[in-house]
């Protein structure tokens, strides 16, 4: 298929769509929770006898609960930085298939959770080492093999199944619901199995990420990896195959001038402000307040008096998911800072309406407000659902340069993880002494977040990765003016994309670096420009 001129082959679709079944996982676990906690045959089983009311039902303290909900996220966040470990030493492929086995196994663990509800929250924290380690992984991946000219569509694809991970376990705990004894809620634990099995076998098939491959001298596999997510044979010598061969080639090549990454290089002068902005995105994504909704809905729901608070859940997942479908329009047309700011500032304004309204009158008692809390915080979900949450997965894919990418990305996704957990763990806490004004507390941080991203965060939309590590190279350029910024020797942002039909790549190895062990030429297409890339080793 023709994508803005470009060919973008079948390949780059499925591995996207492969791939972001690590983001299914991570929201299908979320929601799962949520439909989980409520369940008459997991109170029974897990939660602890009332002092206030012994004959009573037994009721779960705050303790309890924000153990079992947030194991998973401290299990994700040492997930993240074992993942970056294993993704450099295997592959991002092998690496996915290696997490997806720890998924499998931390699931065994919890279904087969009887009265222990310890077991069943250590489950959740091996599930979450799998899940961590997708996290930082699979945008990795996405990034690194798709085309520039829809790596920020394909990117999203992974906020897309998160958010359709969130909502599957919505509808599913509503039908497990009705069940009797454990298998409510052991069915709806157990199907992360077949998820996660789809994808860990699944990958394997789909090609592995040429910048990986070139960075350990398999020239010729890279090729062929860009070959079939360009919809093409090697033997066609196809132009945009071999243009995006060389610019990847210089860009390891000098990556190689100056070593192998080590996490002491994230915080070196030259990379410290990209790191601590990558680890800033991930923090205040998950001040927005997004997983407040998402984790403890169906108990907010129920304390503003609705009926069926699943049914609600179902709405809010519905509205996330269907929400972040225009949201990968908003990013690709728009980039990345403009629907953060302006998405930023939508999620301010509900979160106001919501605490306002939470806080002013009884929702309980008055149908009108618990009705108003529930618009706004539609309102604010699909606001999130269509900038911050593929925005921030998007920027921070886009952020790193080659060498220190997993590990940069390994510490923004080990932040949002932490930060995961502490909202998961004190949100009961912080809740019962506050109750709704909980939402003035987002609301803060969702403007805070905005300011961010304004004076900090360098737009990506359109740039290779190659350039836009030069972007961030260049300090005289901030980041409000950074979308009119156009890499050196070209005269439009894009590249390529001005690529005659007929006109190919002047001076392009058509064997790579392996082929003559001393140096790639690569060339600017646009106006027959050449530029050849330092000496790049074939060992």
């Amino acid at each position: 298929m023709i994508i803005n001129g470009h060919p973008v082959g079948g390949t780059a679709i499925a591995l996207s769509l492969f791939a972001s079944i690590g983001g299914f996982l991570f929201g299908y676990d979320i929601g799962q929770i949520a439909d989980i906690l409520p369940m008459p045959d997991f109170v029974e089983r897990f939660a602890e006898v009332n002092t206030a009311d012994p004959t009573g039902p037994k009721i779960f303290s705050n303790v309890r609960s924000g153990l079992i909900v947030g194991l998973l996220s401290i299990g994700t966040l040492g997930g993240a930085f074992i993942g970056s470990f294993v993704s450099d030493a295997l592959g991002r492929r092998k690496a996915m298939t290696v997490s997806s086995f720890i998924v499998c196994v931390g699931v065994a663990i919890q279904i087969s959770s009887d009265r222990v509800w310890q077991q069943f929250a250590v489950g959740r924290l091996v599930t979450g080492l799998g899940v961590g380690a997708l996290s930082g992984s699979v945008p990795i991946y996405m990034s690194e093999l798709a085309p520039k000219q829809v790596r920020g569509s394909l990117v999203a694809l992974y906020q897309v199944a998160i958010t359709l991970g969130i909502f599957i376990a919505y509808c599913i705990g509503i039908g497990t619901r009705e069940l009797d004894g454990p298998g409510a809620w052991r069915v709806l634990v157990g199907l992360t199995m077949i998820f996660a099995a789809i994808l860990g076998i699944g990958i394997l098939f789909m090609p592995e990420s040429p910048r990986w491959l070139m960075q350990r001298g398999k020239f010729d596999e890279a090729r062929e990896s860009l070959a079939r997510v360009r919809g093409v044979r090697v033997s066609d010598h196809d132009r945009y195959v071999e243009f995006d061969f060389d610019e990847i080639a210089e860009g390891v090549a000098l990556d190689e001038k100056e070593g192998a990454g080590t996490y002491g290089d994230c915080f070196s002068p030259r990379l410290l402000k990209r790191t601590l902005l990558g680890m800033a995105l991930q923090m205040f994504q998950q001040l927005t307040g997004a997983n407040y909704f998402f984790y403890y809905g169906s108990t907010i729901f129920n304390g503003v008096g609705i009926s069926d608070f699943y049914v609600t859940q179902i709405i809010i997942g519905l509205v996330s998911w269907v929400c972040t479908f225009p949201g990968i329009w908003f990013l690709e047309r728009f980039g990345r800072r403009k629907p953060l700011i302006l998405g930023g500032l939508w999620q301010t304004g509900w979160l106001f309406v919501f605490a306002i309204a939470g806080t002013v009158k009884n929702p309980e008692t008055d149908q009108g407000i618990g009705k108003l809390m529930i618009v706004s915080t539609c309102m604010f979900i699909a606001g999130y659902a269509s900038t911050w949450g593929p925005g921030v997965w998007i920027a921070t894919g886009e952020l790193y340069p080659q060498r220190t990418r997993s590990k940069m990305q390994s510490l923004s996704v080990s932040t949002n993880w932490l930060w995961n957990f502490l909202l998961a763990f004190f949100t009961p806490f912080i809740t019962g002494d506050i109750g709704y004004g909980y939402g003035f507390v987002f609301a803060g941080a969702n403007f805070i977040g905005v300011a961010i991203v304004y004076f900090f965060l360098k737009e990506g939309s359109g740039l290779s990765l190659e350039h836009l590590a030069a972007l961030w190279e260049d300090n005289s350029t901030p980041a409000w003016r950074s979308g009119s910024w156009v890499p050196p020797g070209y005269e439009t942002r894009t590249g390529t994309i001005e690529l005659s039909p007929n006109e190919k790549p002047k001076g392009s190895s058509k064997e790579g670096p392996v082929a003559d062990g001393q140096h790639v030429e690569n060339v600017n297409v646009e106006k027959g420009m050449e530029r050849r890339a330092p000496s790049i080793s074939s060992a």
